[in-house]
């Protein structure tokens, strides 16, 4: 699982240790910096994760990091991952609290034991580079004297309102999804009301207050950096740095954009991806939408049933990813990533999933249903996937330009309501719903008018040429002389 380099040898290169909060979504962009660090910029680095209950994926994806870090010439192995063990919140957290809030008590709890972790290191870490949710070890950092740094692992107009959030604070009265006009961000896009992320709901809330403080944080750290790239959100990147609507004067760092941090596919061996390569293998080019709602979300019952219905009734292949439906959002986001029986392709899924009474059955000679996990970054890569319904959650987002598939963006929690509008209004790679899915459900003929008009559509014929250039932006932005490259390249020469 770990790749580790000798104290003598580490200590001559920049180190740097990286803190992953729990979760999936949130461990991808940090171990892809970590290997890019090492074996593109000649750093050495301790990447800190959290157990969780996706402990099983969470070895799979440290133990690839490690590998491939590990087996680039002239990196030397200097990659090490570090588990913590997860706090006990039972006295301090009440069960139904929200998500991010969780993930917030959780990061706290954890201080002391990660300021122990630090110290302990045999060599003295040159930076800290925290995500999101533990802008609060800060004070780690400080403490060592070293650089601090966070990792905004969505894009940068969710940095954005991140940062703006205190001034928001303070000039908004009432709730922000009750207001008649759109939040201002300056030189950046505007927010509807209806957009805020899942934290600005409720200003009564906990998790609001957690929010408002990540927006304080953000401000000092000494390098704010963001998984995206220049080319992709340029006006936004040049207000954040711009002393008329932010830089210096709002700002302590640097605005980095270091991405497309994205997991590069490497073909699984189990049994059920075997089934599941092997039925791609035999459709056509660009013919299967993928549907997929990342690795935490879930549907309400009616609205299972209406995709099922929409999917069957646009005559169009497709792979879809089932979960149980819950009615709660974002239920399967401290679940274990995988399906409970990854024994090969399931039966009886109709009454297992809440499908349609012989949905399976009808569609089988065009569809392929597959039981809460599948290997994403690879199903996307692979030449048959022609388009994917999704979450919006910006790794899903980055994973589907990295492979040139166009979007249809389902949002469900989180900043993806944010996402949605990003992608599909301002960048054009995406098609959305109508009926935004968190007022109601989306209707069989949405769905099938929806999917339709990316697969065989004009609309679907431009996004996919606009997803293709994105691509090769992407590809070129991470390149030695690359923007992201010498963005990345500039944080090692600091610690220096």
């Amino acid at each position: 699982m770990e790749a580790k380099a000798s104290s003598g040898a580490a200590a001559t290169k920049p180190h740097f240790v990286l803190l992953s909060s729990p979760g999936i979504g949130h461990l991808i962009p940090v171990l892809e910096l970590g290997k890019r660090l090492v074996t593109h910029h000649n750093a050495a680095v301790t990447v800190f994760v959290v157990a969780s209950r996706s402990s099983q994926a969470e070895t799979e994806l440290t133990t690839e990091a490690a590998a491939a870090a590990g087996g680039a010439p002239g990196s030397g192995n200097f990659f090490n991952v570090v588990r913590l063990p997860p706090p006990d919140l039972s006295n301090v957290l009440d069960p139904a609290a929200a998500m991010v809030t969780r993930l917030c008590v959780v990061m706290r709890e954890l201080i002391p034991a990660i300021r122990a972790a630090v110290q302990s290191l045999a060599v003295r870490p040159t930076g800290l580079v925290v995500d999101l949710f533990g802008t609060e070890c800060f004070v780690v950092a400080e403490e060592l004297g070293i650089a601090k740094y966070v990792l905004g692992t969505s894009n940068a107009w969710f940095t954005a309102l991140t940062i703006q959030l205190p001034v928001l604070d303070g000039e908004v009265e009432g709730e922000y999804v009750d207001q008649k006009e759109p939040l201002e961000i300056p030189g950046c896009r505007s927010v509807r009301p209806d957009e805020v992320v899942d934290p600005m709901l409720d200003r009564k809330d906990q998790v609001y207050i957690e929010y408002r403080r990540m927006g304080v944080e953000f401000r000092k750290a000494d390098g704010i950096l963001i998984n995206t790239w220049e080319d992709l959100e340029p006006t936004t990147l040049a207000a954040l740095r711009n002393d008329d609507f932010f830089g210096r004067k709002v700002i302590q760092g640097d605005i980095l954009a270091i991405g497309p941090l994205v997991r590069r596919p490497t073909r699984p061996s189990n049994p059920t991806s075997q089934d599941l390569f092997s039925w791609l293998d035999q459709q056509p080019n660009e013919s299967v939408v993928y549907v997929c709602f990342g690795s935490g979300g879930n549907l309400s019952p009616e609205q299972q049933i209406e995709l099922a219905h929409g999917l069957e009734r646009s005559q169009q292949r497709f792979l879809w990813v089932v979960r149980r439906p819950t009615g709660v959002k974002d239920s399967a986001f401290f679940s274990s990533g995988k399906s409970e029986d990854m024994d090969g392709i399931h039966h009886d899924l109709d009454n297992r999933y809440g499908l349609p009474e012989g949905f399976v059955e009808r569609t089988r000679h065009v569809g392929l249903v597959v039981p809460e996990w599948s290997p994403q970054s690879e199903v996307l890569s692979h030449a048959a996937v022609g388009a994917f319904v999704c979450h919006g959650g910006w790794n899903s987002t980055l994973e589907s330009v990295r492979s040139g598939v166009a979007m249809m963006m389902w949002p469900l929690y989180s900043e993806q309501r944010m996402n949605a509008t990003l992608v599909a209004e301002e960048l054009q790679l995406a098609s959305r719903t109508e009926t935004m899915p968190w007022r109601g459900v989306v209707g069989r003929d949405e769905v099938e008018g929806m999917i339709r008009e990316v697969m065989v559509g004009e609309k679907g014929k431009g996004i996919r040429e606009r997803v293709k250039a994105a691509q090769r932006s992407g590809e070129k932005a991470l390149k030695e002389g690359g923007s992201s490259y010498k963005a990345l390249e500039m944080v090692v020469k600091k610690s220096c």
